[in-house]
């Protein structure tokens, strides 16, 4: 029995296939349509966030993308605090209402991850800085009742 070349046995295919030079090598720049993406972390406005075709070119489009995924940022953060209930209401009530919150929360994430997976460090930027404010709006909000409930008088 002959041995093939390169000692691959017959119908393997080699283990690196040979490399295209239309093959984007970290940015959009060399391409003339938006279906490559990237593997690595790149500056620019032309970005495919989400949606085929969304922000597109246009800057405003863009910083509109940003500010889109900047607050979906801080709705995970502030849904990621379960809501108050009050004594008494029902068992399944307060289920419900937390389920809800839950995927809406779970929702934003998954937004939110899927937008960074565009690997523009813009819209990285604008997640973690999202992320950041959300955070602190919901550990301010605690840290104010706490102190507001310690402040009552006593009589």
């Amino acid at each position: 029995m002959d041995v093939p070349p390169e000692g691959h046995q017959q119908g393997d295919m080699p283990m690196n296939p040979p490399i295209s030079p239309s093959v984007p090598k970290g940015d959009l720049s060399n391409t003339d349509n938006m279906n490559m993406m990237t593997t690595s972390f790149y500056w620019g406005k032309d970005v495919i966030v989400l949606f085929s075709g969304w922000p597109g070119e246009h800057v405003g489009m863009y910083i509109l993308a940003l500010l889109f995924v900047f607050l979906i940022a801080i709705a995970a953060e502030i849904f990621s605090v379960s809501p108050t209930v009050k004594a008494g209401t029902s068992p399944v009530v307060v289920g419900t209402i937390q389920t809800g919150v839950y995927v809406f929360r779970i929702g934003f994430l998954y937004l939110v991850m899927l937008s960074v997976m565009s690997f523009n460090a813009g819209i990285f930027l604008a997640a973690v800085a999202g992320h950041s404010v959300g955070f602190f709006l919901v550990k301010f909000r605690a840290c104010a009742l706490a102190n507001r409930t310690n402040n009552v008088p006593k009589v």
